[in-house]
């Protein structure tokens, strides 16, 4: 195009992870764009310079209740108007932003987290353990008796971008495999300067960190590291944590409230980060790797994407508590040189997000 594009940004949801940080730096490349959403909290609003546009949800006097009502965000979303804009960027995942609708002449990109998770991928994990405390049965009911369709909306919805950006190649297979769509992969950014922390005296034990949800499987570091005797910190917390506190041996210690500033040097002080999830990317481990801490991961999801054998960390191959023991047992922190590590996280920065997405979004402009 002979002038700058005009740009809007769509996201599910702002109040916290990985996917409002690729929000952000989208903010960076385009600061004028505004940004529709259908709920964001007081300090993401903040943090992207005003530029959020809500709706009615926003206005929902019950917080918890916003993720039961994919109906709702399904008819806001499509009923948004791009009339104008030149380039409209989605940014999805467990949710309906990539439903939109954008006129004629105007190109969508879509940037998938993840193909909607209960619907597809963890549709049984959820219904066996969703997440939402007193909420579950009603959480299980719903999901049962849409389930249908709700599958033929997401699929239908997610033929409507002209191009689709995955951020794993485990992502890219599942767009491939749920909606039928090719794509490309660009990794999210980490703030890998945030943990560019001084080497520490001593480095001891495992650390497994993030929002204790089943999917996350913290239950397999906790029972693992109690077996053998092992000193594991548990950080965050979720609605696992107190059935992870019950199982726990005097070896685990949890900290539930771990400040930004807290957390690099908690990583740094580690022999290893675990990381038992079949994750869609995994942001945390690439943080570990930051700090020079090798990463013991299941080998599925994401994490094949930034974890190579005996360099930057090592595989369990059955995402059982006995499988990860076999590796911790097996692991041998004078093998890594943790330099490694901390070059292997560089390519994830948001710099290289960032040039990655303008490069993408030119050549999608021209082609135009």
């Amino acid at each position: 195009m002979s002038r700058s594009p005009h740009v809007a940004i769509v996201h599910d949801w702002l109040y916290g992870g990985g996917a409002e940080r690729v929000v952000y730096e989208l903010h960076k490349l385009y600061p004028d764009a505004p940004i529709y959403t259908s709920y964001c909290s007081d300090e993401w609003r903040k943090k992207l310079g005003g530029k959020v546009v809500t709706g009615f949800l926003q206005r929902w006097p019950f917080s918890r209740l916003r993720k039961f009502l994919p109906v709702l965000r399904m008819w806001w979303f499509s009923r948004l108007d791009f009339s104008g804009y030149d380039l409209v960027i989605s940014s999805s995942g467990n949710g309906e932003a990539f439903g939109i609708k954008t006129p004629e002449g105007a190109v969508h990109i879509n940037y998938c987290h993840t193909p909607t998770h209960f619907y597809w991928r963890h549709y049984e994990l959820y219904l066996k353990r969703p997440g939402f405390g007193v909420f579950d049965p009603l959480a299980r009911l719903g999901l049962r008796l849409l389930i249908g369709p709700l599958r033929r909306w997401d699929w239908r919805a997610a033929q409507r971008a002209d191009y689709i950006i995955a951020n794993s190649t485990h992502i890219q297979r599942d767009i491939k495999k749920y909606y039928g769509r090719d794509s490309v992969v660009i990794h999210p950014p980490v703030d890998i300067a945030r943990f560019a922390v001084p080497e520490p005296d001593k480095r001891e034990g495992f650390v497994v960190a993030g929002r204790q949800v089943p999917q996350k499987r913290f239950d397999l570091a906790v029972a693992a590291c109690t077996k053998l005797g092992l000193p594991l910190k548990v950080l965050g917390k979720g609605p696992e944590h107190a059935r992870l506190v019950a199982m726990a041996g005097p070896t685990v210690s949890f900290l539930e409230h771990v400040t930004d500033s807290d957390m690099p040097r908690l990583l740094a002080s580690s022999q290893a980060f675990i990381f038992p999830a079949e994750d869609d990317f995994g942001i945390m481990p690439v943080e570990a790797m930051a700090v020079g801490a090798p990463v013991i991961a299941f080998k599925a999801g994401g994490a094949l994407d930034y974890v190579q054998e005996n360099k930057t960390g090592i595989f369990f191959t059955e995402q059982t508590a006995d499988s990860l023991a076999r590796a911790l047992q097996a692991f041998n922190p004078k093998i890594f040189d943790r330099d490694d590590s901390r070059r292997a996280a560089q390519a994830f920065s948001p710099e290289v997000f960032q040039k990655s997405i303008k490069s993408f979004v030119q050549s999608a402009l021209r082609k135009t």
